[in-house]
């Protein structure tokens, strides 16, 4: 009986990593065949494998443009996190400031980055600061949003404890309102991670630099193989920060469940 949950959970994770791959390896397989066959031509799809050998025949290019984005999504990511956290804690601290603040997060969220872009180079100038503010503004939200939810979503019966205990309001939102919304919490740092890295393509377009300068070059040069080695790196970038942000989660939520029994 001991074990028989440890060998689910392993099933449950090898499943997890190997069901996705199936389709994965029957578009790729597929994709191979037809544009080798002619029947899609390869200046709309490149085969899978003339992907790969651009990544393999190029990886200077290539593996500069990634770290130049991989360090500006993460300076975006690690600013939303902690300064989309800090507002978040604002918001739900008090109803007077949600409504007085609230809408305008909303507004911000509304408006494309593509239009504000621009003036982030004209404000900011070409480079890193641009594609770093660039990748901010399209990650904050879901972290003010997801953080405010479930700051607000504690169960009443607990409030009515930390009442009753003549617990502060500081007192009732660190110990009570935060550890209860770390699963929602953490659920918007796992939404941002993708869009950080979509922010800094975005900014990157404007700004020349990195993997979205990369996409526009070749763009230009109608260089389809290099676009799609491009978007598949930044795609790679997109699920590692995801996969680091969910090992995280896992672990503050164990902490905090175990913590919880003793």
């Amino acid at each position: 009986m001991f074990f028989a949950p440890e060998r689910g959970y392993e099933v449950k994770n090898t499943g997890t990593v190997l069901f996705p791959l199936v389709p994965l390896l029957l578009i790729t397989g597929l994709s191979e065949i037809l544009v080798g066959a002619g029947i899609i031509p390869k200046y709309l799809l490149p085969a899978p494998s003339r992907v790969l050998s651009v990544l393999i025949e190029d990886p200077g290019t290539f593996g500069g443009a990634i770290l130049e984005t991989a360090k500006a999504s993460g300076l975006g990511l690690l600013i939303s996190v902690v300064l989309g956290l800090f507002i978040a804690l604002l918001l739900s601290f008090s109803s007077l400031i949600r409504k007085m603040f609230y809408p305008y997060a909303i507004f911000f969220q509304t408006v494309p980055i593509i239009a504000i872009a621009p003036l982030l180079v004209i404000w900011l100038g070409y480079g890193l600061p641009t594609v770093v503010a660039s990748s901010f503004i399209v990650s904050v939200f879901p972290v003010i949003a997801n953080s405010v939810t479930g700051l607000l979503s504690t169960e009443p019966i607990w409030l009515d404890l930390f009442q009753l205990m003549d617990a502060s309001r500081f007192q009732t939102l660190f110990r009570l309102r935060f550890p209860a919304a770390l699963p929602q919490i953490f659920s918007g740092f796992r939404i941002a991670a993708g869009l950080a890295v979509i922010g800094a393509i975005v900014g990157e377009f404007i700004a020349g630099t990195g993997l979205g300068g990369l996409v526009d070059t070749a763009r230009n040069q109608q260089r389809v193989d290099r676009v799609f080695a491009a978007v598949l790196l930044a795609a790679i970038l997109g699920i590692l920060y995801f996969g680091v942000l969910a090992a995280l989660s896992r672990i503050f939520l164990l902490d905090q469940k175990e913590s919880s029994n003793e």
